[in-house]
């Protein structure tokens, strides 16, 4: 409707009723009610200074008492761990002003749940980018929150994006039941989901600095690198009061899931550790050695080891008789640049030695026989072990040297039980699928099935050697002869002499020049030149491009 105040005056203001106020009015400078609010008289400095003690106390974590305690337990807090983790001053958090938001917690107590409980952010590790999240235990026990879980959710979106390492610092109680014990719970599942997701695409480490319980325990089962810091770490699928209140089993979490259990009997853990300050330290080794995502190589690793220096000592180290036992530990650590390499699950499955070393600078993932332990025959731990390893490096573009002094597959009726062809077909598999240049080295036993997982000759590796002290065969003279010649020997005048003779006559047909003689390796070669070779050979295959027939996957004997 038009508006006419143009042609009619306005009313006569009317008296307020008998007793009543005058309304108020309003005009500029006053505040009177129900009129336009004026502006805050508050000034940016003063907002600025209200923001930076809201920072500090959120900085503050749980407060004094909860971090005294933490320090109690001989642990470092979140944010100590992130401090000591990346290099200095380059970390930049996200989420820090994020709290809880639960009924169970009045609206009034926000500041019960700082950052709530877990420190989301990214920085330099070597002056390379990745993304960390690391649970606070003096925030609600680490309680993973739904506020915190979606800073996390947000992190590693940010890891896939950008194609970076995705780092778990975990010292959490698991899932916070005040909010989860409802069925709202169900959507947490994305994390896992979305760790297969990243599967193969960036490294993913949790670091195992404290309690992990519940359905979060997956979240080590799926990442890449798992150290576990001894006597404060653990992790189970059930915490040690929920499985009493289950089963009635009287048990504590670190009987059930420390240290001791998974570096030792299960394998999740990869590496125990003696506390906080060691495992961040093995987080910075292991990164070293990989490439930030699987569309990079690893870096270079300057160094001032000739890379043809000689190993004039291998002999002390190896001895000629394949019966011999010794350290392939000692062997590997003269191989590598200035000595220095880092063992992968040392305590478990130690019948095999997998880790990481560099090689003319170059980054190499090895998996050796140990002789020092059951001969170093393979069994099912070892072949899952090798093939989850393997399986890494070909994910990241880590090439693998394959040191050999295999007597092969354990046998019995034991193993059948466990599942050994099962197990073993995972090696082979793995082996099989690795497209990143392999170097295999013979230095003694070769036989049967063990040959072939460790990257035999129909397993393409792009060079193979031999030591002079090899022997590749489907299994040693001494079985062999037990086999081929039992009737023979029976039938002897001095049967220990007529068998000696044929293990004579065998040993002499498993010889690596015979190998040699049928072009089944590339070359034989002086022991103590096996640094030169192997640096030549990895050099060589460093362009290496390998297609595949398209598959949506393969289906690996799981």
């Amino acid at each position: 409707m038009a508006d006419d105040s143009s042609t009619h005056p306005p009313a006569a203001p009317q008296a307020p009723p008998s007793g009543a106020k005058p309304a108020a009015t309003y005009s500029p400078g006053t505040a009177a009610a129900g009129a336009p609010p004026a502006a805050s008289s508050t000034t940016l400095p003063e907002l600025t200074e209200q923001l930076q003690r809201r920072r500090e106390k959120y900085l503050a974590m749980g407060g004094e008492e909860p971090i005294a305690k933490q320090h109690s337990r001989s642990k470092l807090t979140a944010r100590e761990r992130i401090e000591r983790l990346f290099d200095p001053g380059s970390f930049l958090e996200f989420g820090l002003l994020a709290h809880q938001h639960s009924l169970h917690v009045a609206e009034t107590q926000p500041d019960r749940t700082p950052a709530d409980g877990v420190i989301t952010g990214e920085g330099l590790i070597d002056g390379r980018r990745v993304y960390c999240a690391a649970y606070d235990f003096t925030v609600m026990a680490g309680s993973m929150g739904m506020i915190g879980e979606q800073k996390v959710a947000r992190l590693r979106h940010k890891a896939l994006l950008n194609r970076r390492p995705m780092i778990w610092l975990l010292d959490s109680a698991g899932a916070r039941i005040q909010e989860a014990a409802g069925s709202t719970f169900a959507g947490s599942g994305a994390l896992f989901y979305e760790q297969v997701l990243m599967s193969g695409v960036v490294p993913q480490i949790a670091a195992m600095m404290g309690p992990c319980a519940a359905g979060t325990a997956y979240i080590p089962g799926l990442a890449d690198f798992v150290p576990m810091v001894k006597g404060t770490s653990s992790m189970s699928l059930g915490g040690a009061r929920l499985v009493k209140a289950a089963t009635g089993e009287d048990t504590t979490d670190h009987e059930m899931g420390g240290s001791q259990i998974h570096c030792y009997v299960s394998g999740v853990g990869d590496l125990e550790v003696e506390d906080d300050e060691a495992c961040l330290r093995s987080v910075r080794d292991f990164l070293s050695y990989i490439p930030l995502n699987n569309s990079e190589k690893p870096p270079l690793r300057p160094t001032e080891d000739p890379r043809d220096r000689r190993i004039d000592d291998i002999a002390k180290i190896v001895p000629a008789n394949p019966r011999a036992a010794y350290d392939m530990r000692k062997v590997i650590k003269r191989l590598v640049d200035d000595g220095h390499w880092f063992e992968i699950k040392p305590t478990w499955a130690r019948n095999l030695v997998t880790g990481f070393g560099h090689l003319g600078g170059r980054s190499c993932g090895m998996v050796a026989s140990q002789p020092m332990v059951k001969g170093g025959a393979l069994d099912v731990d070892a072949a899952d072990k090798a093939a989850r390893f393997i399986t890494f490096c070909d994910a990241f573009n880590v090439p693998l040297l394959f040191l050999q002094d295999v007597p092969g597959f354990i046998v019995g009726t034991e193993v059948e039980r466990q599942g050994i062809i099962r197990h073993g077909a995972k090696m082979l598999y793995a082996v099989s699928e690795a497209t990143v240049p392999k170097v295999t080295v013979v230095m003694r036993k070769a036989y049967g099935a063990g040959y072939f997982v460790m990257c035999g000759r129909g397993y393409q590796p792009d060079t193979l050697v031999a030591w002079p002290t090899a022997e590749i065969s489907v299994m040693g003279p001494e079985g062999a002869v037990n086999i081929i010649f039992n009737k023979q020997i029976a039938a002897a005048e001095d049967p220990e002499a007529e068998r000696a003779k044929y293990v004579e006559t065998i040993r002499a047909t498993i010889d690596p020049y015979v190998a040699a003689s049928w072009a089944m390796v590339d070359d034989v070669i002086d022991p103590a030149d096996t640094r030169r070779v192997i640096i030549d050979a990895l050099e060589a295959a460093d362009s290496k491009q390998l297609q595949r027939p398209w598959r949506k996957h393969g289906v690996s004997p799981v």
